[in-house]
């Protein structure tokens, strides 16, 4: 129970922060802000502040910032509506960008009490490993990529050798101060020998960094830097078919998620650290989704602004904004379906299985 009530808690600040974007940037700008809201639903606490009603809601599933014009057409010159391209573009982003600061600065407070970080260097080899030498790894290589892809941190090295399928793979890293390209190599899983007993690695071994405070923040942006790309391959694996609808999580499999990663911690100290790493892969995952040009979601609404800034420049005239309106409402409706789908999915999943 204690850890769906810190999943709850957690969505409610991730919305809050998000919506918090939204307003702070409108108030900036001198918008209208008729209600700023936590939750969906029937209120169960509110409070008139000048302008804006602050409303606390019954169900924690969502939040908005309302602002005068945003969804229809307003004579008020501190409407959304009236306001210049840059300053739209501004406030709709904003609440990604807060989401994507919530998750660093997540990432950073773990990170604190780091006393050393496993880095992406090779050290040496388990014994017996057949690839050492001037034509394949040495000791000291940094290795810069691996299939095209990145390398950031040690974690990225397990991840793409993990999606190689078992392939040989173009691993880039630098040897000396020069760039060393190895195309074609075939490492690979293998038996080896390590304290007595027989594992399985691919027989590295990784050199680690001093936990300063450089190697902190720079560790902290990679990690963030590294959800954002978590994003961008769980999408590549769902329109390729490596992954399917089934395998999509909605707030329901995300809240069990939670509560066993909370249950199968060794104490609560710890299950609190891994629910707040988690929260800070949510955070930035969250950021990277609602900048995507899909209808309802904030990206749409700024494609549709980029789109209307074109089409102004062209043809001397504003789309009629009752189209962008049957899109998002379209879109939020196939989006309310894909949720549904989702939550059974994950009912299924934890009460089927």
């Amino acid at each position: 129970m204690l850890y769906i009530i810190i999943a709850i808690l957690l969505f409610g600040f991730l919305i809050a922060i998000h919506e918090f974007g939204h307003f702070i940037t409108a108030k900036a700008f001198g918008v209208r802000v008729n209600e700023f809201a936590i939750g969906m639903g029937p209120a169960i606490f509110s409070r008139q502040r000048g302008e804006t009603l602050y409303a606390l809601r019954a169900f924690p599933v969502g939040g908005f910032c309302a602002m005068e014009g945003e969804e229809d057409d307003s004579d008020d010159p501190r409407s959304f509506g009236k306001q210049a391209g840059w300053k739209k573009l501004i406030i709709l982003t904003a609440g990604a960008a807060m989401n994507f600061l919530a998750g660093l600065a997540l990432i950073l407070l773990l990170f604190s009490r780091a006393q050393a970080f496993t880095s992406p260097v090779l050290s040496g080899f388990m014994d017996g490993f057949p690839l050492e030498g001037e034509q394949g790894l040495m000791a000291g290589d940094r290795i810069l990529s691996i299939n095209g892809e990145r390398i950031y941190l040690y974690s990225d090295v397990t991840l793409f050798l993990g999606r190689g399928g078992g392939a040989p793979y173009d691993l880039v890293v630098e040897r000396n101060g020069q760039r060393v390209v190895l195309n074609d190599l075939p490492l690979e899983l293998r038996e080896y020998t390590e304290n007595g007993q027989t594992v399985t690695r691919y027989g590295l071994y990784f050199e680690l960094e001093e936990a300063t405070l450089g190697a902190k923040l720079k560790n902290s942006w990679y990690n963030a830097l590294d959800f954002v790309r978590l994003v961008r391959l769980s999408l590549t694996d769902l329109i390729t078919g490596a992954a399917g609808l089934k395998d999509l999580t909605g707030p329901v499999g995300i809240v069990d998620t939670i509560t066993q990663v909370g249950s199968q911690s060794e104490t609560v100290a710890v299950a609190l650290e891994n629910i707040l790493y988690f929260g800070a892969l949510i955070a930035v995952n969250l950021a990277v989704m609602n900048l995507l040009p899909l209808p309802a979601l904030d990206g749409g609404r700024i494609f549709f602004l980029l789109i209307n800034g074109v089409w102004t420049l062209i043809f001397r005239r504003r789309i009629d904004p009752k189209y962008e309106s049957y899109v998002h409402i379209a879109g939020l409706v196939a989006l309310l379906a894909l949720m549904v789908v989702v939550t059974f999915n994950d009912l299924v999943r934890i009460f089927g299985g």
